[in-house]
């Protein structure tokens, strides 16, 4: 099949035709999508009624978490005939608040932000010279910034997982670069089959870049095009899973804003097709699945009378166990993240639930090369007061200098003169899981010093931008004098690598009729933002598993 993945480049002056080069038979795909409902006339629909999974049930199929691989395992399995119970251990996130809002923005962090927190975790700590967190109530947030080994990981904590706290950049990565993310997987059947299985389902859209061009929101966006091409990187747009016709609404103030609204980091109110409104929804549709939110899985092992014995604890609002349930499955997939998944595994075998996991399990962590900056820019180079929160186009340097960067929005409301970016490198550090067991935990051996190979890469784009253009780094960002925001990732991936910890379609070595199915599987680096390689992976893996194992 011919090259059409994302970053096919893109000429200065963007044609119809080039914009659309590389985007995957994304728009081809589009009549497999599994739910066609617009995403603002969804957003606001509570979640079908559930009943929480009672003590001493018994499933067929048991998934821990509600994230992408997760939520691909739950459809599929569903319309194979498959009876599922998934377990989530956020919330479900269908109540709006007493502000008639479900999330909060971005700018306003409150008691439904943060993970069990007291006080907020913003990737950006600092803003011109002033320190921005705050106190919040303890709760149980949509927005974990779990802190190990050096480095923050951001998850999102709810009924859809990421999908619920991403800016939504459905990216697939360019056919050359595969064999370095999944060597074992055939790259002829993910892109002609599971890609565009995944881009359909998921709802993946691109920008009109007639609209691009005019439109104030992305005036941060074309000046950060402005400053890659002058300075001879291609500047590519990117598909997402944003409703666009929704958004040019916003802009014209005939529906809620929500984007233009600068909403992101802690959900989306309307707008953004997370997996609530796809995968999910179309799961429910069924009548096969149920889902028990505030629901977390502490023990897996073998039963006596087959499959295995499953041990929850239901949480309250403020992290409190409020029941411990004892469940049975004929199957579990586990697909709680990169670092549920893997945390949880190393702990069951380490304390002999699962003793028969191989030595992989907790190896081949990363964090996709993620490394952060901000840019100031010259007063004639305004960025825009009102900025769109769903980023739509990036810097690719990824073959010259190992990094492809995003233009990213600083959704303050007020002008800033900044230029800010997300970048993703090709990190070559691998961390590993291990279970501690004088403090009865699970630690990482990540180091903050491994992320200097990020830096270096990332400068391959900005230092030049910087010495065409005049500009400096903003220092105010990430603390005080500090360029690079090295102490985080949004793209947690690997601890149960696929034909290491799992065979080649997910399967846990040892225990027959358990799996792994989300990014657990992915040794450390997508090249790009990897949601849609996770979700094509678990279509190809669950397709497999339906086909041979049930």
């Amino acid at each position: 099949m011919r090259d059409k993945s994302l970053h096919s480049k893109v000429s200065k002056g963007v044609s119809r035709r080039g914009f659309l080069t590389g985007t995957g038979s994304i728009l081809g795909a589009m009549a497999l999508s599994v739910n066609t409902t617009p995403a603002h006339a969804r957003t606001a629909r509570a979640a079908a009624a559930d009943t929480p999974i009672a003590s001493g049930a018994h499933v067929p199929v048991l998934i821990i978490g509600s994230g992408y691989g997760g939520s691909v395992a739950a459809l599929r399995l569903a319309r194979a005939g498959v009876d599922v119970h998934l377990v989530e251990m956020g919330m479900a996130w269908d109540t709006p608040g007493s502000d008639g809002k479900i999330f909060a923005n971005t700018t306003k962090p409150d008691y439904r932000s943060y993970w069990l927190r007291t006080r907020t975790k913003a990737p950006l700590s600092n803003f011109l010279g002033f320190p921005i967190d705050k106190d919040v109530p303890r709760y149980t947030g949509i927005l974990d910034a779990e802190e190990m080994g050096g480095i923050i990981v951001y998850q999102g904590r709810g009924v859809g997982g990421g999908s619920l706290v991403n800016g939504g950049m459905a990216v697939t990565p360019r056919r050359q670069n595969f064999s370095a993310i999944l060597p074992t997987v055939d790259a002829d059947e993910m892109y002609t089959t599971y890609y565009p299985r995944a881009n359909a389902a998921l709802g993946v859209g691109l920008i009109d870049p007639n609209w691009f061009e005019t439109v104030d929101c992305y005036q941060y966006a074309r000046v950060g095009r402005k400053h890659a091409q002058r300075s001879g990187f291609p500047f590519v747009f990117v598909p997402d899973v944003y409703d666009w016709d929704y958004m040019k609404q916003e802009v014209a103030g005939t529906v809620p804003k929500s984007a233009v609204a600068g909403e992101i980091l802690y959900g989306n109110n309307a707008g953004k097709k997370s997996l609530q409104q796809t995968y999910l929804a179309a799961a429910r549709a069924t009548g096969k699945v149920t889902i028990s939110p505030l629901h977390r899985v502490t023990t897996v092992s073998p039963s006596g009378g087959g499959g295995y014995t499953v041990v929850i604890e239901q949480l309250d609002t403020t992290g409190g166990v409020v029941a411990r349930k004892t469940v049975t499955a004929d199957r579990v997939f586990f697909a709680a993240g990169s670092v549920g998944t893997s945390k949880l595994l190393v702990r069951l075998k380490a304390t002999g639930a699962l003793p028969n996991l191989n030595d992989e399990i907790g190896r081949g962590w990363g964090d996709n090369g993620n490394v952060m900056c901000g840019r100031a820019n010259h007063m004639w180079d305004p960025t825009g007061k009102v900025q769109a929160s769903i980023p739509c186009g990036g810097i690719d340097n990824w073959d010259a200098g190992g990094a492809f960067a995003e233009v990213a929005p600083l959704p303050t409301g007020i002008e800033t003169y900044a230029s800010f970016y997300l970048s993703i490198t090709k990190n070559p550090h691998r961390a590993r899981f291990t279970w501690n067991a004088a403090a009865g935990r699970v630690d990482l051996d990540w180091q903050t010093a491994w992320k200097q190979p990020s830096i270096d890469m990332a400068k391959t784009i900005f230092d030049k931008i910087n010495s065409k253009e005049g500009t400096i780094y903003r220092t105010d960002l990430f603390g005080t004098n500090k360029i690079w925001g090295d102490h985080l990732t949004y793209h947690p991936l690997g601890g149960a690598v696929l034909g290491k910890a799992t065979d080649d379609y997910g399967r846990l070595h040892g225990h027959p009729g358990l799996y792994v199915i989300d990014g657990a599987l992915i040794p450390g680096n997508t090249s790009v933002n990897p949601f849609v390689t996770i979700t094509a992976l678990a279509e190809r893996n669950i397709e497999k598993i339906i086909a041979t194992d049930l």
